[in-house]
């Protein structure tokens, strides 16, 4: 057994972040991944941003452990192939605008009549239906609708957009989960089921208490900036030398230690910060604090100060800062993932860890129907000389 998932086939039709990086996921733990994407010209995935060796990093990111397949989905022959892949599928991965799999004659009665096995990962902006439904919707559009935007930026600021797709990634591991416990529930019942997973529900997750706050009080969240919303202080300081350092020290463990650490014990005893109430109450006094303190002393020496009363702390990182933390590099966190022309390129490595069945790499992502051939030698038996009349067609 190579992974926890050795054996499972995923069919993975989706492009962009949510849908890809679901797929990858399952990559990584061991199934048996196929991207199919249009034949001309593959996702739109391909052409994002920026590029090594002609190929983009952004497709390259989510697209690792899969082998690629290309077929033309607007000809009732390529229809008809993918009903036949589909019924050899465990999972099936789209995220098109709804309605899109049905008029390509695969909606879910079709597919499950010719699999009843069958898992099918459905991701949207907002869900397969209701009055939204049809709104196309990337990242930004998710952040704005469910309230993670207003909730996000300076308290003086716009609204803000988080400087990484959250709602993509927290969508694709939402649907990751599902698909995983509905393929539990196969085992007992044999039959598959259709999981949802859309970016505004996702979104949603991310808000914590900010819904029943306003239904129960009427309170709209306001926007803190780098303060944490339930406890102070925890923010970003300036040292002397520029370091900036976020620190967590709200609760009342923590306070008298950061206190301390400071050379100010008898701040735990001012009744305006003896408590996490009453230091919310007076956090921009507090702030000011320990702005005044930070100052006078370079980054590395207030972090050595914190980290040894064991005070939550942490230098606010750049990417170069990242790549070269001991922290990082002890768990292996960046890997060499396999390109064909540059022979590797490095990327974070999977967030998960496994003892007995862990992820692995075995693959880069896929040039564009690369296995197209492969692939259906190996799920449905078709010679060379079919295989051959699906390329002289144009269908693969």
């Amino acid at each position: 057994m190579s992974g926890s998932l050795a054996g499972v086939r995923v069919l993975d039709l989706s492009r962009y972040i949510a849908g890809p990086f679901c797929g990858q996921l399952m990559g990584d733990l061991g199934a048996d991944v196929v991207k199919v994407e249009r034949i001309d010209g593959g996702e739109e995935g391909r052409r994002v941003g920026e590029t090594v060796a002609g190929d983009s990093l952004f497709f390259l990111s989510a697209n690792r452990n899969k082998r690629g397949m290309a077929l033309d989905f607007r000809d009732e022959a390529g229809q008809k192939l993918l009903a036949r892949l589909a019924a050899k599928t465990d999972i099936l991965i789209e995220n098109f605008r709804p309605g899109t799999l049905e008029r390509m004659g695969l909606d879910w009665e079709t597919l499950s009549t010719i699999n009843p096995g069958l898992i099918l990962v459905r991701i949207t902006g907002f869900g397969q239906d209701g009055p939204l439904s049809q709104h196309p919707c990337f990242d930004g559009a998710a952040q704005a609708a469910s309230g993670v935007m207003t909730m996000t930026g300076a308290h003086d600021g716009p609204p803000t957009m988080s400087g990484v797709f959250v709602c993509d990634y927290t969508t694709a591991l939402y649907a990751t989960i599902a698909a995983l416990a509905a393929l539990r529930a196969r085992e007992a019942t044999g039959r598959g089921q259709v999981v949802e997973a859309t970016l505004m529900d996702s979104g949603l997750a991310l808000l914590t208490t900010a819904i029943p706050e306003y239904l129960l009080n009427g309170a709209e969240p306001p926007r803190l900036g780098n303060r944490d919303r339930y406890l102070s202080p925890s923010h970003c300081f300036r040292s002397r030398d520029g370091v900036w350092i976020y620190v967590v020290a709200g609760n009342d463990a923590h306070f008298p230690r950061f206190a301390a650490a400071m050379g100010m014990p008898e701040l735990v005893e001012d009744a305006r910060f003896a408590n996490f109430v009453a230091r919310n109450a007076n956090v921009s006094t507090l702030e000011k604090i320990i702005d005044d303190w930070a100052v006078a002393f370079d980054g590395e020496a207030i972090l050595a100060k914190l980290h040894a009363a064991e005070v939550p702390c942490e230098r606010v990182a750049t990417i170069a800062d990242v790549v070269s933390n001991p922290q990082v590099i002890h768990r292996r966190q960046i890997v060499d993932v396999p390109h064909p022309v540059l022979g590797h390129v490095p990327f974070q490595a999977t967030a998960l860890r496994m003892s007995e069945t862990p992820p692995t790499i075995s693959r880069g992502a896929p040039g564009l129907g690369e296995h197209s051939a492969d692939v259906l030698r190996e799920w449905l038996g078709l010679d060379q000389a079919e295989i051959g009349g699906l390329q002289a067609d144009g269908v693969i």
